[in-house]
């Protein structure tokens, strides 16, 4: 068995897509940039439907590529996540099936943020990401993780698009002139909509052994 952290996510209400290939295609894109960025020790790819999983060898890691997918799916494609970190037995010679309580409590996790979904208001933010872990760090992960998706909740398109910007490195001035607007309008969404906050708390998390 290997310790790995582990990601399950799936498509919110991706049966009622008008273009299923379309929403197939731009996950797809998604998937395959996020893998590039953070290395996972397991591809994030999709297997069932809509469904897609990767697993990764440090925690900070898989909160990484989570936010990226999130964000990088946003406004067109909303998503939820389930992580955890544990055991992993590879049951193919390709290690393309697996099994072990780092899958499991993975499958906790995105139960429970369709559970969160289901009893939110229409007009609430929701929680779109959970972590299950039996310890002490498992719980802080989940409270933290709680805490990002309230706040990406409530971006809007423009802010959305800054904060993958800030996170991928571009510079606010950058920003700017990519949204036709003046980088002091860009410093007052990064503060309003704390952008800068959210960019400090993935480093933190993703720092994460």
């Amino acid at each position: 068995m290997t310790m790995v952290a582990t990601l399950i996510g799936d498509v919110v209400g991706s049966r009622s897509a008008v273009d299923r290939g379309r929403l197939h295609a731009r996950l797809e894109e998604v998937i395959a940039r996020v893998n590039e960025i953070t290395h996972p020790v397991h591809p994030v790819r999709i297997t069932v439907g809509d469904e897609f999983q990767g697993a990764w060898e440090r925690r900070g890691q898989a909160t990484h590529a989570a936010l990226l997918l999130r964000t990088g799916l946003l406004p067109e494609v909303e998503t939820r996540y389930g992580l955890s970190y544990g055991e992993v037995t590879s049951l193919s010679a390709d290690g393309s099936v697996q099994d072990g309580p780092g899958w499991w409590q993975a499958r906790e996790a995105i139960t429970m943020a369709k559970g969160a979904e289901a009893s939110a208001r229409a007009d609430g933010r929701v929680v779109r990401t959970r972590w299950r872990e039996d310890s002490p760090v498992g719980l802080v992960l989940d409270v933290a993780l709680q805490h990002r998706d309230l706040l990406v909740d409530d971006l809007d398109d423009r802010s959305r698009r800054l904060l993958r910007g800030l996170l991928a490195g571009t510079s606010q001035k950058d920003l700017a002139q990519a949204e036709e607007i003046s980088p002091t309008a860009v410093s007052r969404r990064v503060h309003r909509d704390a952008l800068d906050h959210l960019v400090t708390l993935d480093a933190e998390l993703e720092a994460l052994p």
